[in-house]
């Protein structure tokens, strides 16, 4: 029934668990999915696009989980949503057309200014700042280039929504985590569709570990609520310089 082993399953369950959890909160859980499937053999490529496939149960969980909580309208998300669904297969479909491999020789320093804009920047809290684009602007412009870099490539696409919800839509921390999530679940969904048909994804293993995601993202959720900006800025520092540090490993 599943692509893995029994033993291997519930090491990937774990690490399902564990990335939505993080990922509720900060973003970045598929630095801990992706690389629990790679070290479990399973092929690059194929990691990938199973990654997307649990990746929509916690963003989507999350999303909902911030919705019940009236940090945010989903309802008002569906057009930006819309679009970051078609940005993202844009993405990647443009894998063959773009230089790639120098977008991940840039990417870790982009990922840690994100992180040191969040560790040092003043006044970062649950409360909004002033607007510096309006919503039709935003939608119309960092939605689909960020959601493209998610089809395109994808570490640190969380946090690039959060970056661009804080500094330009003037949102305050807790409220930029809840209007990530619906968009990164968006994002992931046009990823997935692309990857079907280039890549095999593990679809029983990777709908299992979607629903240890659920359980994980509602636990993040429901703290990041409770906490805010006190749990989401430290964590999301942590898991964007932990991807900064992966991206360059893999690299050398």
């Amino acid at each position: 029934m599943f692509e893995v082993s029994f033993e291997i399953l519930l090491i990937l369950l774990a690490a399902g668990f564990i990335a939505g959890f993080v990922d509720s909160i900060a973003g970045g859980g598929g630095l801990i999915a992706l690389p629990a499937m790679l070290l479990a053999g399973v092929p690059p490529l194929t990691a990938l696009a199973t990654n997307k496939i649990q990746g929509l149960f916690g963003a989507a969980t999350a999303a909902y989980s911030y919705a019940k909580g009236g940090h945010v309208d989903l309802r008002k998300q569906l057009r930006p949503a819309c679009i970051s669904f078609i940005a993202s297969i844009a993405g990647a479909l443009l894998v063959s057309q773009l230089p790639t491999d120098l977008i991940r020789w840039f990417l870790p320093l982009l990922l840690v200014g994100v992180a040191l804009f969040f560790a040092f920047q003043r006044g970062l809290n649950d409360e909004d700042k002033e607007r510096r684009m309006s919503p039709f602007v935003f939608s119309a412009s960092m939605v689909p280039l960020i959601a493209a870099y998610d089809g395109l490539l994808g570490p640190g696409t969380g946090s690039f929504f959060m970056l661009a919800f804080v500094s330009l839509a003037g949102y305050g921390i807790l409220k930029a985590t809840a209007h990530t999530k619906l968009l990164n679940c968006a994002s992931n969904a046009g990823a997935l569709l692309a990857f079907a048909f280039v890549a095999t994804p593990f679809w029983m293993t990777g709908l299992a570990m979607g629903v240890a995601q659920i359980f994980g993202a509602r636990l993040g959720a429901s703290l990041a609520q409770k906490i805010g900006a006190r749990l989401i800025k430290p964590l999301l520092v942590f898991t964007t310089l932990a991807m900064a540090a992966k991206l360059l490993w893999d690299l050398i």
